[in-house]
């Protein structure tokens, strides 16, 4: 059997680069709790250093992403100190398989974002 996997990646749609710099946490969601169980920032190429979780630590269930797009919108130059459009997005998903490689992209512009499962 495979080794499961979760990963991810920011891309900066509006600057057409890698999002470097992004916070990202990552929650377990059961019933109503959410429990944070690991918080990285993207490297210079808008991806993780290593996977969010991997093998026995991805188990099935409902996880969620939250990514702090206002900080580096703000950071980058794109935003001001106001109140922003998008400031934290999360993203809420699914493992139905724990044994398969879950990768949850997302690209981000001041507007907009969008997400996908890639590959």
């Amino acid at each position: 059997m495979a080794e499961g996997r979760l990963t991810t990646h920011v891309l900066d749609t509006a600057r057409g680069m890698p999002a470097a710099g992004v916070k990202i946490m990552l929650y377990r969601i059961s019933g109503q709790s959410h429990r944070k169980i690991a918080e990285v920032v993207t490297n210079a190429d808008g991806r993780t250093d290593a996977p969010l979780l991997a093998g026995a630590k991805l188990t099935t269930g409902s996880y969620e992403l939250v990514f702090g797009a206002g900080d580096y919108l703000r950071a980058s130059g794109q935003a001001g100190e106001g109140v922003l459009f998008l400031d934290e997005i999360p993203i809420r998903f699914g493992v139905p398989d724990a044994g398969a490689h879950y990768h949850v992209p997302l690209l981000i512009s001041p507007f907009a974002y969008s997400t996908y499962r890639g590959s």
